[in-house]
């Protein structure tokens, strides 16, 4: 029994399919495939359910593969604890985040983080929030970092930032030239939205006072992306609701256009960071500090 033969195991529970493990793991499936025959040929029990699509563990697989998690887990603070008697900071740091967050946030980040730990590997995942929490329950993910507080009891969690909202506007819209936004001024009906799955669409539509599953009748247009809803805000007029982050990517004539602040009390989201307790925690407090070292002063770090 090899720990390579484990993190295929573990690999194969992830993804449910032997390709997709095979490719985390940078082997070729006839290689996992075997390596999985090996273990369990050595165990004398089979682990894997190969009848069904997409395969799934055994029985006595679900107790191996739940053994084998705790087994990698111990390996990586072994490896950790190696590196702490060195005084090194070094290793693989998995981070999922959100799709509203990534593109803001680690322009800013990576460059200090690859100057200052230049032994730090990042692998970088952009997921909704639910996806995120569940990749971090099953090992796929070391570190997540999310706007909700949607951490289960299991899970350590620190405010990174929090950062308020702004309203995007279009010069024709009725909002233009105001000096500031209350909640009361918003309505959904003019409003460019993400589409549903997106915790941040569900905290926009709390500060309209709208139901999370407002229908489509009162929605003009739903994305997957802020800066499509930016584009559109341009193009076709109406309005939309920003995280501040990306106001620091905008120009000064593109805010003088189009950005208005919320009067106090602004209706802010705040970001955290969630990870298994004391997993990797070298490399996560490396990650927390720098990022929060290159934060900007729109955003208020903790």
């Amino acid at each position: 029994m090899t720990l390579a033969q484990l993190r295929y195991l573990v690999a194969l529970d992830t993804h449910r399919h032997f390709g997709g493990a095979a490719a985390a793991c940078h082997v070729s499936q006839p290689t996992l495939s075997t390596q999985l025959r090996k273990l369990e040929d050595e165990l004398g029990v089979e682990l894997i359910d190969r009848s069904r699509q997409p395969v799934v563990p055994t029985a006595a697989g679900e107790q191996l593969i739940e053994q084998a998690r705790r087994v990698l887990a111990e390996r990586d603070r072994l490896a950790a604890l190696a590196d702490e008697v060195q005084d090194r900071v070094s290793g693989t740091l998995r981070v999922g985040m959100l799709p509203t967050l990534s593109p803001y946030l680690l322009p800013l980040a990576l460059p200090a983080l690859n100057d200052a730990y230049p032994e730090i590997t990042l692998v970088l995942h952009e997921w909704p929030t639910a996806e995120i929490l569940d990749a971090l329950h099953n090992d796929v993910l070391d570190v997540a970092i999310i706007a909700t507080d949607e951490a289960g009891p299991d899970l350590y969690d620190q405010v990174l930032f929090t950062e308020p909202f702004v309203g995007y506007v279009a010069p024709s819209h009725r909002l233009a030239g105001r000096n500031a936004l209350r909640p009361s001024d918003l309505s959904v009906d003019d409003l460019w939205l993400l589409s549903e799955g997106h915790c941040f669409r569900d905290q926009v539509l709390s500060v309209c006072g709208a139901p999370h599953a407002a229908g489509p009748g009162a929605v003009q247009f739903e994305s997957g992306s802020l800066e499509t809803l930016v584009h559109m805000v341009q193009h076709s007029g109406g309005m939309t609701l920003l995280p501040s982050l990306v106001t620091c990517y905008m120009s000064d004539a593109e805010q003088a256009a189009h950005v208005i602040p919320f009067a106090a009390p602004s209706p802010t989201r705040t970001v955290r960071v969630v990870t298994r307790r004391r997993h990797k925690q070298r490399l996560v407090d490396a990650f927390v500090s720098t990022a929060r070292r290159t934060l900007p002063a729109a955003v208020h770090v903790h």
